[in-house]
C-alpha cells in the first residue's frame, strides 16, 4: 500500500470525516471548502483525487459533468494495512508483534485480546464493541498511537 503525502492524507481525512461509507459521495469543490485553511486551487484538489482514484484510494463516479468521491475503504482498514505492510518490511515478523504488543496501553491490549479471541472462536471481527473502548485520537489528529471508477473506463 502507498503512503500518503501530507496534502493527500488531508484529503482523505476529509472524505473519512464527511463521507458515509454509504454515500454517493462528494465533490472537488466540497473537498476543497473542507481544506479551508490551506487555500488550495480548485484543480491541485482535483489532481489529488485523481491521484488518489489512480492508487485505488478513492472511488468516484460520474455525476453530471462533475465526480463525486468517497473513500474506497474506511480509515482504520487503511491503517490496519499499514500496520500490516510495516510488518513485511522485513525482519521478525513475531519480534515485532511482541514489540508492538508491549507498546500498548492496557485498554488497547485489552482490545486486541477480544479481537483475537473473537478470531479464534470464529465469532467475527469484533466490530463497534471492541473500538468503542479505545480512546478516541485527540482534536489535532496526534495521539500516542461499491462502485465503479468509471474514469478508468476512458
Amino acid at each position: 500500500m502507498t503512503r500518503l503525502g501530507d496534502l493527500e492524507r488531508a484529503v482523505m481525512d476529509v472524505l473519512w470525516d464527511s463521507v458515509p461509507g454509504t454515500s454517493d459521495g462528494i465533490t472537488v469543490r466540497e473537498v476543497a471548502d473542507a481544506l479551508d485553511g490551506r487555500e488550495l486551487a480548485y484543480t491541485t484538489v482535483m489532481t489529488v483525487l485523481d491521484r488518489l482514484a489512480g492508487k485505488g484510494m478513492v472511488q468516484r463516479e460520474r455525476e453530471g459533468r462533475a465526480w463525486r468521491y468517497r473513500a474506497a475503504a474506511s480509515r482504520e482498514a487503511h491503517i490496519a494495512q499499514l500496520m500490516l505492510d510495516a510488518l513485511d518490511l522485513g525482519g521478525s515478523r513475531d519480534a515485532a508483534l511482541v514489540r508492538f504488543a508491549r507498546s500498548v496501553t492496557g485498554t488497547e491490549a485489552e482490545v486486541l485480546r477480544a479481537a483475537l479471541g473473537a478470531e479464534a472462536h470464529g465469532t467475527g471481527s469484533g466490530g463497534a464493541a471492541l473500538t468503542d473502548r479505545v480512546e478516541a485520537p485527540s482534536a489535532d489528529g496526534i495521539g500516542r498511537r461499491g462502485r465503479v471508477d468509471k474514469a478508468t473506463d476512458r
